[in-house]
């Protein structure tokens, strides 16, 4: 695999993200996860420490769910453009309905994992409410919500990960889903580097616009937004998503771009070797 194959598919990754049409798609989507995310953070306004986790993580694993459905229609988009063949929105989201319903149960597992984690959570912060050695109790036991913690945003990797490499295997190849499960970790062990680099490399642009978002809105949320009540809160913030969403829209295109081609890329090159 050489860098120009590289330079290659992220420059027609590129190329076909910028669509009026697939940001009309993909807007509304993002509108519809940060929608719930507000409802999420509005119910979080004066909760406790052990609920407010819980609607922090709850959203990721929620939209994950309409991001793979959302994924396999710009995929077979992509794929239809990059072979110069007919386009019709309409056509593509009828006949990718079932899968898109069949992928989106994936998220369901790492959701009922996070519960588990997030009723686990609660037992440490029932014991440390225990009158006299409640204190004493969570100073033992801080290294158990630590790793609860870091388990929930391992989970949330997770989540990133299946998107970028599971939405594209869907999406291009009909059969048996263990089959290709199969296929798809002999292929990452086989060149785990590669995977690797282009996940990040597919993310890059996306994290990098998602955190610059996040810092805006924090910092506008802490400077400008008054907090007042949980409904004030929620109307504020969902009138900052409508920008939010239309920034992020051109990179979640890209991201699922590059997917795409990495996936292509990456099948091509493990059949090769094999």
């Amino acid at each position: 695999m050489s860098w120009k194959e590289v330079e290659h598919i992220f420059n027609r990754a590129l190329q076909f993200t910028f669509s009026r049409k697939k940001f009309l798609f993909i807007f509304p989507v993002l509108m519809v996860c940060g929608l719930i995310i507000v409802l999420c953070r509005a119910l979080a306004f004066g909760a406790n420490s052990w609920v407010a986790m819980s609607l922090a993580f709850l959203p990721v694993f929620l939209c994950s769910a309409i991001f793979l459905a959302a994924g396999i229609v710009l995929i077979r988009i992509y794929h239809h453009e990059v072979k110069a063949l007919p386009v019709s929105y309409h056509r593509t989201v009828r006949q990718s309905m079932e899968l898109m319903v069949g992928i989106a149960y994936l998220c369901v597992p790492l959701l009922l994992a996070y519960l588990l984690l997030w009723i686990a959570l609660g037992i440490f912060f029932l014991l440390k409410e225990i009158p006299a050695i409640g204190d004493t109790l969570g100073l033992i036991l801080s290294f158990g919500p630590f790793l609860l913690v870091l388990s929930s945003f391992l989970l949330s990797l997770l989540n990133l990960v299946i998107l970028f490499f599971v939405t594209p295997a869907v999406s291009l190849k009909t059969g048996h889903w263990l089959p290709l499960a199969e296929e798809l970790w002999k292929r990452a062990r086989s060149s785990a580097f590669s995977h690797i680099a282009f996940f990040f490399l597919g993310n890059l642009p996306l994290v990098l616009m998602l955190t610059l978002s996040i810092l805006s809105a924090v910092v506008t949320g802490k400077s400008y937004i008054e907090a007042g009540r949980s409904l004030s809160v929620a109307v504020q913030w969902f009138f900052i998503m409508v920008p939010f969403s239309a920034l992020l829209s051109f990179f979640v295109i890209f991201f699922f771009n590059f997917a795409a081609e990495s996936h292509v890329l990456l099948q091509r090159k493990w059949k090769q070797s094999n």
